[in-house]
């Protein structure tokens, strides 16, 4: 993405740096999370990024070997922001001193930042309440004790007596505190003040990046063909449609029914792009493959493993039957990218794997084409507005790869999927007939590895027990539970008990993420 200006998001292993970038896109601004390993003086020179973000992260810049930038960085003669970890990065780097967590010091959570005597930019349109403060989320246990020469100080909370520093001739900001994070109230606007000093331009669009997309897919591709692992989801869609906008009749979309979908999706699918987009379409009805091979599996990391070896079978199959074809399309976005970077040696540490990351077996012959691995859900649902799809379609919820899977923890077996996808639909019924779909950012049922006792008419019962999971969210990196009233849970779970034979009992997850993640598995 030369064409625009380019931010730079060093992560230092922080669990939310994805929400730094997230802040950024928000604001038309263009950026790049790498991690600090890779983050060479070549690699500078090669990226040449108009601004610089340090994120946080959970190591100690007292401890030997933690994690640096190059110091080439530093004079490059453009703006940085430290943020937490970041902070204390730059302030050890540059001739300040970071002391070890003391119990008097560390904060962890809502703390409130009172300003220095002095103003500056970077806090325009904070501090104007009235209060004298500013909300911020604090998550650290070291602490600077000595700021670097040329910095001064323009914010102090209670455990960190540096939290807003700066050294204005050099564009230097560092805060110890999350602007990123929902908890930090105001953050956006720091943010804002932030890329305003830098000079960018805000050119970042859907529109712009539909067109670049296009040119880029046609300029990779020429006249070969292409297969597109199509499952129905907002991703894989969003990159059909785009592709085959693109290049046309040179793509093909592999459909792969997989047998973990929910209730009456492979039809739904394969009628939207067969006959409404006329795309050529290959339903690939595989379901007995995928369960014959999850027979007996119960580790989630398995699972996912299991499944995206198979897609690449499935695909390898299919590739075979279509003559010129050199490409496989996937929806793989930049969340995807990022989480699964620790496997080639990111500093934070790895959630979960995702099937559809890594690259192609050299077997299968076909390059990759990934045109929105630069995006963010939210960036796809805009682009997909761009593209023409219907709304309805657009706002679905998310729905992972690996399908029902991984909504059914412990073994995978025909009769469980059987009575989670009749369960699931029927919560949805529930949801949309009351009108709280748009409200909501994901919704699911999964089905427990436990079976309970009931009684119905005059008989015991013995069967399993489901959970429901509703969150709302921004980007899906922290979430909430959804605060049902208790009038649709009981009709819900009515509902669910009496219609779906085989669930005898039915519980709400109100768990947030962290420290729960949204999927079950």
């Amino acid at each position: 993405m030369t064409q625009h200006d380019r931010l730079l998001i060093i992560d230092f292993g922080s669990q939310v740096t994805q929400l730094i970038a997230r802040r950024l896109r928000e604001l038309n601004v263009y950026c790049e999370i790498h991690p600090y390993q890779n983050v060479t003086d070549a690699f500078l020179a090669d990226f040449a990024p108009k601004a610089v973000v340090f994120s946080g992260g959970p190591d100690s810049v007292t401890r030997a070997g933690s994690p640096r930038p190059p110091a080439s960085v530093y004079d490059i003669g453009v703006p940085i922001l430290g943020i937490c970890y970041g902070q204390q990065v730059m302030m050890q780097d540059l001739g300040g001193k970071v002391e070890a967590g003391e119990s008097h010091t560390a904060e962890f959570g809502r703390a409130w930042v009172t300003p220095g005597a002095a103003r500056i930019d970077l806090l325009n349109g904070w501090f104007m309440d009235g209060s004298g403060r500013e909300q911020v989320w604090m998550s650290h246990g070291d602490h600077v004790s000595e700021i670097a020469p040329g910095f001064e100080v323009y914010g102090t909370s209670p455990g960190a007596p540096f939290a807003i520093t700066a050294d204005l001739s050099r564009r230097f900001f560092a805060v110890q505190f999350h602007p990123e994070v929902h908890h930090t109230p105001n953050g956006k606007t720091l943010y804002e003040n932030f890329i305003r000093l830098a000079g960018f331009k805000g050119d970042w669009t859907m529109g712009a990046y539909r067109d670049e997309a296009i040119a880029r897919i046609r300029d990779q591709v020429g006249d070969a063909h292409v297969i597109c692992g199509l499952s129905g989801g907002v991703d894989s869609s969003v990159t059909a449609i785009l592709l085959h906008e693109a290049i046309g009749d040179q793509l093909t979309c592999v459909f792969v029914d997989h047998g973990l979908l929910r209730l009456h999706e492979a039809e739904e699918v394969v009628t939207m792009f067969r006959d409404h987009y006329n795309i050529k379409l290959i339903h690939a009805d595989e379901s007995d493959l995928f369960l014959n091979e999850l027979d007996g599996i119960s580790d989630p990391e398995t699972k996912r493993k299991t499944i995206g070896r198979l897609f690449i079978d499935v695909f390898q199959k299919h590739a075979d039957t279509i003559e010129g074809a050199a490409f496989l399309a996937q929806g793989t976005l930049y969340p995807d990218v990022i989480e699964s970077v620790s496997f080639s040696g990111g500093p934070s540490v790895t959630i979960k794997s995702h099937h559809n990351v890594g690259g192609l077996p050299e077997k299968m012959g076909l390059k990759l084409v990934e045109p929105l691995r630069e995006l963010f859900k939210d960036e796809v649902r805009a682009l997909g507005h761009e593209l023409g799809l219907p709304a309805s379609f657009i706002g679905r919820h998310p729905f992972p790869g690996p399908g029902l899977a991984i909504r059914c923890p412990g073994e995978i077996t025909r009769e469980k999927l059987d009575i989670l996808r009749k369960a699931d639909a029927i919560y949805i019924d529930q949801i949309r007939k009351h009108g709280l779909y748009d409200e909501i950012w994901q919704a699911f049922v999964a089905i427990l590895p436990v079976r309970t006792v009931g009684v119905m008419g005059d008989g015991r019962t013995y069967d399993y027990a489901c959970a429901l999971r509703a969150v709302t969210s921004v980007d899906g990196m922290t979430a909430d539970y959804y605060p049902f009233s208790h009038d649709f849970l009981g009709e819900t779970a009515t509902r669910i008990i009496n219609e779906v034979k085989g669930i005898n009992r039915v519980t709400y997850d109100i768990t947030s993420k962290p420290p729960g993640t949204i999927e079950w598995e």
